[in-house]
């Protein structure tokens, strides 16, 4: 056993080249210990184990600095740079994230989720090096399927011109999440076909030294190629072909299943927990849009199975031109659905909310300046969304309601949003936008509003005390309200706004003559939030209000009640709140 003795990468270079082979097949059995016990992002880490090994066996880290896009490819580093029982103890499992972070330890430059940004943040690693006059390598690890991203092609264009030691390692495994879209990569395919010696060569022609190799499982070439770039005097593509999934026959041939999910037993790659099926709701009313209007047509960056389209269903629509995945290029995406919308087609782009806020400029400028009756799915924002600090969306509110043009519309359940859709994907009047939870709490009744007028929706007719919640937090302002009416004998006046771009001005005028107070409740955060805008409408009034919602923090790893509770947002806190104000 050589990873029992591995603590950090000086441990590493006390190996032979010959035993790395070894160290590598040990890495893999601890990574998959622990992503078959406790899932997490499977097909990356297991594709990229020889490598690291043999990254940690050459350069120097922490004083050699490495950044790694999007963290997808992290768990072997981790595990050889002091990490370890953190994927062989499952009492440990939780004593580290699923990605860099530098409060881990100091071989970690970075903390990242998002992908396209290591060229660029390597770039300045390198500029802070050389201001400093220091002479330590810098490498960016970048997977094939990130290169289709604004930033990093933005990077690797000034990288062409920058004339000091970088390391650029191109991890290709002919895969991003779902499969690989654009131009770019049947250029990478030509390269790999000719064993890198293709005339069509991206990063030559963006001014970059390159080198290819074939095998990026064999440690012994992989140390040869990385020996004979160390404290290199210019920058440098290793383009580095992989597998992802090495090392498990079905992870490998279903690269997209296996790009990342929950438990599973190790010998089949069945699951641990079987899922016994979502909510298709959106999926439901996007074929119904696509298979009635051929006119139609859904966008998507990288992301196909978030709207529900895996593989296996997806392709009769690109065949038919009536679905796009344009690859992790979200601001191309919104670009083009306003395009197609100016030009009399019926677009619709849906990607998740924490992918969203790179499209901001192309929102605001693109789509809400030129008024593009276009339509936008936002997946997963608030506390229900996703609950990493590098994948969290609590500020989507504040992003996109106070953009002119744009309608921002919050479904409390499937019925409200089914309308909204439709009503989105009709009218030709405004861009429009929905927050898709995560999950619908409840059901409601069939809806049948007409979204062309700003009316909030009164879900109980009540007096002295209004409460007015954001979406899908409506079942629960349903449930205090009934206990309060228990508690109290008084019915309070629940209130679901569903526009978050606008206010319905003469209902929170009526409110004036029979309330005291208006209670806010969202599930997003409170600074600029929904909430906020009330507070300020009543300002010169007597009218008093109370905002909950989301601190402003970099909340990870939370559970949606508990980080609701601790902000005041929960059934007991807010009952026992209302009722005081109305005993007292």
């Amino acid at each position: 056993m050589y990873l029992e003795k591995i603590n950090s990468p000086e441990d590493i270079k006390k190996l032979e080249i010959s035993q790395l082979r070894t160290l590598a097949d040990e890495t893999r059995t601890a990574l998959i210990n622990k992503i078959s016990k406790a899932g997490g992002h499977q097909g990356p880490n297991l594709g990229v184990v020889e490598l690291t090994v043999a990254f940690h066996y050459v350069f120097d880290s922490p004083n050699d600095k490495i950044v790694f896009d999007v963290s997808h490819q992290c768990y072997p580093h981790k595990i050889l740079t002091g990490r370890k029982e953190a994927f062989l103890d499952e009492a440990h499992f939780r004593d580290v994230t699923g990605y860099t972070n530098p409060a881990e330890s100091e071989h970690d430059m970075f903390i990242v989720g998002h992908t396209s940004t290591s060229v660029s943040l390597a770039l300045g690693l390198a500029k802070g090096r050389d201001l400093n006059q220091r002479h330590e390598n810098i490498i960016a690890l970048i997977g094939d399927g990130s290169l289709s991203g604004g930033e990093a092609l933005e990077a690797l264009d000034y990288a062409g011109e920058y004339d000091k030691n970088l390391i650029i390692i191109v991890n290709d495994n002919d895969q991003s999440i779902a499969e690989n879209h654009g131009g770019l990569y049947k250029t990478l395919k030509k390269l790999r076909e000719s064993g890198g010696t293709a005339e069509n060569n991206l990063f030559k022609a963006m001014g970059l030294d390159y080198r290819y190799l074939e095998d990026g499982h064999d440690t012994t070439k992989l140390v040869e190629l990385f020996r004979s770039v160390k404290d290199i005097d210019h920058p440098v593509v290793l383009h580095i072909h992989t597998i992802k999934g090495k090392g498990l026959l079905y992870a490998e041939q279903n690269r997209e299943m296996w790009h990342a999910g929950g438990p599973f037993h190790v010998e089949d790659g069945t699951p641990l927990y079987p899922f016994s099926g979502g909510d298709t709701t959106v999926f439901d009313c996007l074929k119904e849009l696509l298979d009635t209007n051929e006119k139609a047509i859904v966008l998507n960056a990288a992301t196909p199975m978030g709207l529900g389209f895996v593989q296996g269903v997806r392709e009769e629509y690109v065949q038919r031109g009536q679905f796009i995945d344009v690859g992790i290029a979200e601001e191309n995406a919104v670009a083009m659905t306003s395009g197609i919308a100016r030009n009399d087609g019926i677009a619709v782009f849906g990607t998740f909310a924490p992918f969203f806020q790179r499209t901001y400029d192309q929102m605001s400028h693109d789509v809400c300046l030129n008024n593009s009756p276009a339509t936008f799915l936002i997946l997963s924002p608030g506390v229900y969304g996703m609950n990493s600090n590098t994948h969290i969306a609590l500020c989507d509110i504040q992003m996109f309601a106070h953009i002119p043009n744009l309608i921002y519309l919050a479904p409390a359940n499937k019925e409200e949003f089914i309308q909204m859709f439709r009503f989105a994907t009709t009218q030709k009047q405004h861009p429009v936008g929905i927050r898709v939870p995560g999950e619908f709490k409840t059901s409601g009744t069939a809806d049948d509003t007409d979204y062309s007028v700003i009316r909030n929706k009164i879900e109980r007719t009540g007096e002295k005390i209004a409460l007015v919640a954001v979406g899908v937090l409506v079942p629960m302002a349903l449930e205090i309200a009934d206990k309060v009416r228990e508690q109290t004998g008084t019915e309070i006046t629940v209130i679901n706004p569903r526009f978050l771009n606008a206010l319905d001005t003469d209902l929170l005028d009526s409110l004036k003559g029979n309330h005291q107070l208006v209670i806010t409740i969202e599930d997003g955060e409170l600074m600029g939030g929904y909430g906020q805008n009330i507070a300020s409408f009543y300002g010169d009034s007597t009218m008093k209000v109370r905002n909950y919602g989301i601190s402003k923090a970099f909340h990870t790893e939370f559970q949606p009640e508990e980080l609701l509770a601790e902000n005041g947002i929960s059934v007991e806190k807010l009952t026992e709140e209302i009722s005081s104000f109305l005993k007292g």
